[in-house]
């Protein structure tokens, strides 16, 4: 068995694993649609939080902002995050892409991913080094194709052991730029959205008002938390770009662990 077998099933995995983070974002935050109706609720008197009456109501959300503008103030609070984790059920190909990853501006994550349910890759990156362990349904998975006697050595060797790699080797290039929280806020750009307001509703328990907005193709549906921080909560897509995206944990510390020596499988110090 050659030392290259166990980096050739990695990256099959992790390459469809790493669009997770851009799939959708770029079409909530600037369609390039023709603009029709984006101002239309911020000009709208009757939209201020000043037309309420003295009767003691609570005053609604975001009441003198239309519905670009609080996408943008969602974007800049996600942005000014120091760290979050992301869920996400994404579409990818003919598959489903699953995450719970939690990333920082340091560039350390923690956390988990799996394609189509056959498996799962868990994942701890501490500065320069990147940790992943895959159980063996997920190497069975990524080594279809292969011969059976090569994918056996394979799960032989790393199943469930973590493997560790330097964050600039080639096979990580992909993966590390997902754990770069900064890379993947970059994507919360402000742009011309038409995102139109929708009702309250809750997002884990916590309140939040929605925003809709299409591109033709696919129909974005985003949730900005109306208490404390604007932060951007969800974003569910639905037509070609299928998926959900899911922030939380805005702020908190990264578990991301160095794993016993005992554990590891050294891919860079293998020769072969």
């Amino acid at each position: 068995m050659t030392v290259t077998t166990a980096p050739r099933i990695r990256r099959g995995a992790l390459a469809a694993l790493c669009t997770v983070a851009v799939l959708t974002l770029p079409a909530c935050g600037a369609t390039g649609s023709d603009g029709k109706d984006g101002g239309k609720d911020a000009k709208d008197p009757g939209k201020s939080s000043s037309s309420k009456s003295n009767s003691g109501e609570k005053p609604e959300p975001f009441a003198d902002l239309s519905g670009p503008e609080i996408a943008e103030k969602a974007f800049a609070a996600i942005r000014a995050a120091s760290s979050l984790t992301l869920k996400a059920d994404v579409k990818e190909g003919t598959g489903t892409v699953l995450t719970d990853m939690a990333l920082d501006k340091k560039g350390d994550c923690a956390g988990t991913m799996s394609m189509n349910g056959e498996g799962t890759a868990t994942v701890s990156k501490v500065g320069a080094t990147v940790y992943m362990k895959f159980d063996e349904e997920m190497l069975r998975a990524q080594g279809k194709g292969q011969p059976k006697e090569e994918t056996d050595a394979v799960v032989k060797m790393l199943a469930d052991r973590w493997v560790k790699t330097d964050a600039k080797a080639p096979d990580a290039k992909d993966f590390v730029g997902f754990c770069d929280l900064d890379e993947l806020l970059a994507e919360f750009e402000d742009g011309d959205s038409v995102a139109r307001k929708g009702p309250l509703t809750t997002v884990d328990g916590q309140q939040a008002i929605t925003l809709n907005e299409t591109d033709g193709a696919s129909d974005y549906t985003m949730y900005v938390a109306t208490e404390g921080k604007p932060y951007l909560l969800k974003i569910v897509v639905k037509g070609k770009d299928a998926g959900t995206m899911a922030f939380t944990d805005f702020d908190k510390p990264v578990p991301a662990e160095v794993p016993a020596d005992k554990d590891i499988v050294d891919l860079d110090g293998l020769g072969g």
